[in-house]
């Protein structure tokens, strides 16, 4: 402890550790509109947006899905939006509140504003919620403060609504209220498809300790809560519910994916490009093999591993072998590595070179759509270096959290005495069933009878426990 610490004592001066996280996220937050400020005074162009680095979809979308014209995404008969249903609501309702009619520049800038607005105090809310999660490192929140993946990329389309409810999703799982974390997580999922990961660290983690209940639960309010939302549209405008899943499937390669990045460099080779079919199999086998090894992982650790941990390793596995990386999908990964692993050094080592692509992406697609020469602009090497040197890190971060499971000594949370703060019902749980891959003898199998022997003892220990502590 400092020199200014008083244990047991709250100082009375108004600079507790929320206020100070919520001062450094509307600093950032200012920061993140200056990236925007050319767009915002001379508007949403192309080429000059990217290559000015303030390109956003909330213009784009505002202009060419008809928001500007009084579409309301799925519940106007004939619109078409190529996003969850819940992230269409909300750039529905925003565009209400924009006055006027039509999409003229200040329509434009009134509708980016609004949303800027409003992604800013779901911001807040994270940064507040991941504070929470972490009961006695709250300054880890300081990470979501003050990102500059969030700081960049914060403002590029609705991500952090998805991002916001899943921290909530996963603040009221801390708190053992699985179905409010489950509805959440279901909400998130209609906004963002990949807040239903967490789901499989869920499921490991019930596994591993034998409460499957805790799952089941979960999962089934998230289902719940995801079809609450999805079925009414579904029956009231189906081609356009459709068009999500079908536009998803349909497309090729994403910008900044390794399959366009691959494409781009056999495109200049002469090689074989990938069609969407192929990539579409080959991402799919290529995540569910990295899920697997996770599971693996989970099940084999010599300690249970926490919550937060699986949470990240399975989006970050999502986010390399996707067919798509948007530049703002950073956000999915910063809270979750806050939580994960709280150590400043890698998490501003890993924002450099998400910083480094997102400059590379948007002087790529200034090239591109200007037909610019290559010697004015950014060559295509170069965007794909960038491209590879953000793969190579968020894998850097992900082999760092599969060692902290491994070896729980190098955790920071645990190495002041702690289980899981954020696990739930799982803080503290005891093993159900552990492989030792290195002593099979040593495994906790459910089905073994010293199993139960040991289950058994451990429960006698505890009531002989609470019987001599009454």
């Amino acid at each position: 402890m400092g020199k200014h610490s008083s244990p047991g004592e709250v100082p009375a001066h108004p600079f507790t550790v929320e206020r100070v996280l919520i001062v450094l996220t509307v600093i950032a937050a200012l920061l993140a509109v200056l990236v925007k400020d050319y767009c915002r005074v001379n508007g949403w162009d192309t080429p000059g947006q990217f290559y000015a680095t303030c390109y956003s979809d909330f213009p784009e979308l505002f202009k060419n899905r008809g928001l500007g014209d009084g579409v309301f995404p799925f519940f106007t008969q004939g619109s078409l939006f190529e996003y969850p249903v819940l992230m269409g609501i909300i750039a529905g309702i925003t565009a209400l509140l924009v006055p006027g009619r039509g999409v003229g520049s200040e329509r434009i800038l009134g509708y980016f504003d609004v949303n800027a607005t409003l992604i800013v105090a779901v911001w807040i809310v994270t940064v507040l919620l991941t504070a929470r999660i972490n009961k006695r490192r709250p300054w880890d929140a300081a990470m979501v403060a003050v990102a500059p993946g969030i700081i960049l990329a914060g403002f590029i389309n609705w991500d952090m609504w998805a991002v916001g409810l899943l921290a909530l999703g996963m603040y009221f799982f801390a708190r053992d209220n699985l179905i409010l974390a489950g509805v959440c997580i279901g909400l998130g999922t209609a906004t963002k498809l990949y807040p239903i990961l967490i789901l499989g660290a869920v499921l490991v983690l019930a596994l591993r300790s034998g409460k499957l209940r805790v799952f089941f639960v979960t999962a089934g309010a998230a289902l719940a809560s995801w079809l609450a939302v999805n079925l009414p549209l579904a029956a009231m405008n189906p081609s356009g519910w459709r068009y999500f899943f079908e536009f998803t499937q349909s497309r090729p390669a994403g910008y900044s994916s390794p399959w366009f990045a691959y494409n781009l460099v056999a495109d200049r080779l002469q090689w074989t490009q990938m069609n969407a079919a192929t990539i579409n199999t080959l991402a799919l086998y290529l995540f569910i093999a990295a899920c697997a090894l996770i599971g693996v992982l989970a099940l084999c650790a010599p300690q249970r591993p926490r919550i937060a941990q699986l949470a990240f390793l399975i989006v970050a596995a999502f986010i390399l072998t996707n067919k798509v990386y948007s530049p703002q999908f950073v956000i999915w990964l910063i809270p979750l590595l806050a939580l994960a692993r709280p150590r400043w050094r890698d998490f501003l080592i890993w924002q450099a070179a998400e910083g480094l692509h997102w400059a590379a992406v948007w002087m790529y697609l200034g090239q591109a759509t200007s037909g610019g020469s290559v010697q004015h602009n950014l060559d295509m090497s170069y965007y794909v270096l960038a491209v590879g040197l953000h793969m190579v890190v968020t894998a850097y971060l992900m082999a760092r959290v599969a060692m902290d499971i491994w070896s729980p000594a190098h955790d920071p949370l645990r190495l002041a005495g702690q289980d899981d703060p954020h696990g739930g019902p799982f803080d503290g749980a005891r093993d159900w069933l552990r492989i030792d891959i290195f002593r099979p003898s040593r495994s906790e199998l459910p089905w073994r009878p010293q199993h139960a022997t040991a289950t058994g003892e451990g429960k006698a220990a505890q009531r002989s426990e609470v019987s001599s502590d009454g």
